[in-house]
């Protein structure tokens, strides 16, 4: 039987994105916190390198807002822009409101990195586990809290909206969202003046990925499903440096290696990694190592087709140890557990799908084109990334438009709600073959891997394509036959997300940021547009 819960808002996700509305509405609302497994079990307890923000004297917002353009590749939308590089200062005053733990220099000023991308040092960061940090500050804040209500293992299934059966409304308006309890196997509902999508990316729909197990691209199928509009899908970034090794299979290698000096080299005549190898980023562009991550990626995937390599090499072995160790403690101490002493051996990197640049559309008030449904963080496309993120934009990203949308929900009135559906069992039973679902995962991701990464061509796409057709039609039976379980819910997540991203790339006939295909290898002025897909 399912259980009724109602709150002044309710927030689908617990990373910084949904933590930063959270805490920034305690005082005034009743909130609910809905995540699939812990508090700290998102994408930003996993974030390395840092968090960008001018707070150097000697730097400026205008070049931080025109090196997120040229990152972008000039798609960015420049209000979204400008809001963000403006808020991040402010966002890291909030931060350490929150007594995070950030690195310092000796004399007690925030140290900054410098990362791809970046024409100067304005990485704010707490070592190399800079997430971790700050979510774990912000975490104990929400814990505290009486107004917060935090439910674990529940995850979202649907969004209750007017256009259900039972609800008869020509207004579009979200009131809620049905989510399963993943412990009772009930399916409860919890009904909200304001709904905050702040599910995260769509990583797992690759084979190979820096994200954790939960970023089943949730938020994004939701809100398609209900009728917003998805913009800019074909752009998902491609983390140059995860580390490869057979039982590590998504440890990433933050970007301030390569930004503290780090050389990618090519396995030596051996066959082995050595300070020996090639360096061979000065063969793809002049910014070498420091290029935008795209670059970077291509450069990798293009030398290990070539060569025939399973990965290449980043040496940071030039630096002193001491200088490695108290920089990139945590990347040191996981190499080391595998038999890599990283201060003298290069360590083994691949590329890995790591960030989802497009996502549902909001204006910067957070608000998306369905009233009383908000959207935050990754699950978004804001227009601050366009065709490609630059390093660091993200976490920012989380707090200046979570605290747009926690504003936008202050100065809203409340909606009457009416009387919200129960879910509906009635017509299904218990999964027979729970087997199916496993192996169309498994299918999923890897013809998402080979047709869909980083380089793509028209074929590989149409092949992608009728690949999730048919898995489509598998899943829509099991899901309409069967009772919901956390497998389901997420690949019937995971193949919505998967379409979304061929149909984006089939449309984009140019290559742009991290779309790059070589049947159109060129950039296109007339295609400098978004990519917009709405559900009829």
């Amino acid at each position: 039987m399912s259980n009724l819960h109602h709150y002044d808002t309710l927030i689908i996700g617990s990373g910084l994105a949904g933590v930063t509305v959270a805490l920034e509405l305690a005082e005034h609302k009743k909130i609910a916190i809905l995540t699939k497994g812990e508090l700290l079990s998102g994408s930003s307890n996993w974030a390395q390198g840092g968090i960008s923000a001018v707070m150097d004297s000697e730097d400026t917002l205008e070049s931080h807002y025109q090196d997120t353009l040229i990152a972008g590749a000039n798609l960015n939308d420049p209000a979204a822009t400008r809001a963000v590089i403006n808020g991040a200062p402010e966002a890291i005053n909030w931060l350490l409101s929150f007594d995070v733990p950030f690195t310092r220099e000796d004399s007690g000023e925030l140290h900054l990195t410098r990362e791809g991308g970046h024409s100067a040092r304005r990485v704010v960061h707490a070592a190399d586990a800079t997430g971790h940090a700050i979510q774990k500050q912000l975490t104990a804040a929400v814990e505290q809290h009486p107004n917060i209500d935090i439910f674990t293992h529940h995850i979202a299934i649907d969004l209750i909206t007017n256009k259900h059966p039972k609800l008869n409304s020509n207004e579009d308006c979200c009131y809620g969202v049905y989510a399963l309890d993943s412990e009772t196997q009930n399916v409860d509902i919890f009904s909200a003046n304001n709904t905050v999508l702040s599910t995260g990316g769509a990583g797992k729909v690759y084979l190979y990925t820096t994200n954790p197990d939960s970023t089943s691209g949730d938020g994004i199928a939701m809100a398609y499903r209900a009728g917003c509009q998805i913009t800019n899908m074909e752009f998902m970034q491609f983390h140059p440096t995860c580390l490869f090794h057979p039982l590590e299979k998504s440890f990433l290698i933050t970007e301030a290696v390569r930004g503290e000096g780090g050389y990618l080299r090519l396995p030596d005549k051996q066959g082995q990694g050595s300070i020996d190898g090639h360096r061979f980023m000065l063969d793809h562009d002049e910014r070498a190592e420091l290029a935008p991550r795209d670059i970077v990626a291509r450069a990798i995937d293009y030398e290990m087709k070539k060569g025939g390599y399973d990965c290449v090499y980043l040496d940071i072995t030039h630096r002193p140890k001491e200088f490695i160790l108290e920089h990139f403690p945590t990347i040191y101490a996981k190499c080391l557990s595998l038999g890599i002493d990283i201060a003298t051996s290069p360590i083994p990197v691949v590329p890995a799908a790591h960030y989802t640049c497009g996502g549902v559309a909001t204006d910067t008030d957070a608000k998306t084109n369905i009233k009383n449904l908000l959207a935050i963080g990754e699950t978004t496309y804001t227009g601050l990334h366009g065709a490609n993120r630059l390093a660091s934009n993200s976490l920012v990203e989380c707090i200046v438009f979570g605290k747009a949308a926690a504003k936008t929900i202050l100065s809203s009135t409340a909606t009457a709600h009416p009387t919200l559906p129960a879910w509906d069992e009635s017509q299904v039973s218990d999964p027979d073959e729970q087997v199916i679902i496993s192996h169309n995962w498994d299918e999923l991701r890897r013809f998402m891997w080979n047709y869909v990464g980083i380089v793509r061509t028209d074929k590989r796409l149409a092949r992608a394509a009728n690949r999730i057709a048919l898995l489509h039609e598998e899943i829509d039976d099991f899901y309409a036959n069967f009772k919901v379980n956390p497998d389901l819910i997420e690949l019937r997540n995971l193949a919505q997300v998967a379409d979304l991203i061929v149909q984006s790339a089939q449309q984009r006939k140019e290559s742009r940021g991290l779309h790059f295909t070589k049947d159109y290898p060129d950039l296109v002025d007339s295609e400098k547009k978004v990519t917009i897909l709405q559900k009829s």
